[in-house]
């Protein structure tokens, strides 16, 4: 009978090992596709507010991956010269969905603060 619960709990841990590889190489392929895209908004200086913002609504998922954080902070940035209220939206996104000193966050990395300023 123990045997049985061991091996059920095994094969669960396996299991959420095996998703949380699977979201890693999500998480790798987005950043590759993002850092791309990023790097084109940068060196074409595009202004095009619906690029920009498709850009940031997908990155926002991934952002619990430090080189997605790095990258999203730097659109960030650089949207904030173009439309600062906009880019404050975002930011105060990523520190609702990721930032643990917010109320019900569960999970940021230590590196999770964006400053648009800089």
């Amino acid at each position: 009978m123990k045997d049985e619960g061991k091996a059920r709990q095994d094969d669960f841990v396996d299991r959420i090992c095996e998703l949380a590889k699977g979201l890693q190489n999500l998480a790798r392929k987005a950043v590759q596709d993002y850092s791309m895209e990023v790097e084109a908004i940068l060196k074409e200086r595009d202004s095009d507010a619906g690029r920009i913002e498709r850009c940031l609504d997908g990155m926002l998922d991934f952002c619990f991956d430090d080189d997605m954080l790095g990258w999203y902070k730097k659109l960030c940035r650089y949207y904030f010269d173009i439309d600062p209220k906009i880019a404050a939206f975002y930011v105060y996104s990523y520190r609702e969905m990721w930032d643990e000193s917010e109320p019900g966050n569960k999970k940021a990395p230590p590196s999770a603060k964006i400053n648009p300023a800089r």
